[in-house]
């Protein structure tokens, strides 16, 4: 993969939709029984303040979620720090990473333990990004994403991937 990050900026423009095209078949392949939810779905969920609100949870890895994350939402890098959470086993969970793969493994993992509504978040953080979707860092808005790495960062519509930090300069 780490081709597609030589790739021309129009020409991987191009390739993108075709690039989420693939991500999101092979992770519906790969976790077949966990039912995804779109984030326009999502979004209108939230907003309509309805009864019962799910519970985001955020698979990704304590730095990515320091970057940025969905108002509200929970970190759960995994299912031991989900479990600690405590949710009632009823409660809709909606659980989302980077693309999607990591949050339908833990999705997978609730269901196998006995949660009856979750779901992922299709195309997750990057596309609710995408979307224009409000993000909040420390409880602030915030319109940049952690790019996992660089390649998946391809993903991102420009200007949304954050740069990484520079090391602090050494004190003289």
């Amino acid at each position: 993969m780490p081709v597609l990050s030589t790739f021309p900026p129009r020409l991987w423009a191009a390739a993108r939709p075709v690039a989420w095209w693939g991500i999101k078949h092979w992770i519906q392949r790969s976790f077949p029984e966990v039912s995804s939810l779109t984030p326009q779905n999502l979004d209108h969920w939230l907003s309509q303040g309805n009864a019962p609100i799910p519970i985001l949870l955020d698979v990704r890895r304590d730095d990515e979620f320091a970057v940025s994350h969905l108002p509200g939402a929970y970190s759960a890098p995994d299912l031991k720090a989900a479990l600690a959470l405590d949710l009632a086993r009823d409660r809709p969970i909606v659980a989302y990473c980077s693309v999607g793969y990591r949050s339908a493994r833990l999705a997978a993992q609730l269901k196998a333990a006995g949660y009856t509504q979750v779901y992922n978040l299709a195309g997750s953080l990057f596309q609710w990004a995408n979307d224009g979707r409000s993000l909040v860092q420390a409880g602030q808005p915030t319109s940049v994403v952690h790019p996992y790495n660089r390649c998946w960062g391809l993903l991102l519509r420009p200007g949304l991937a954050a740069l990484p930090h520079s090391p602090p300069a050494a004190e003289e």
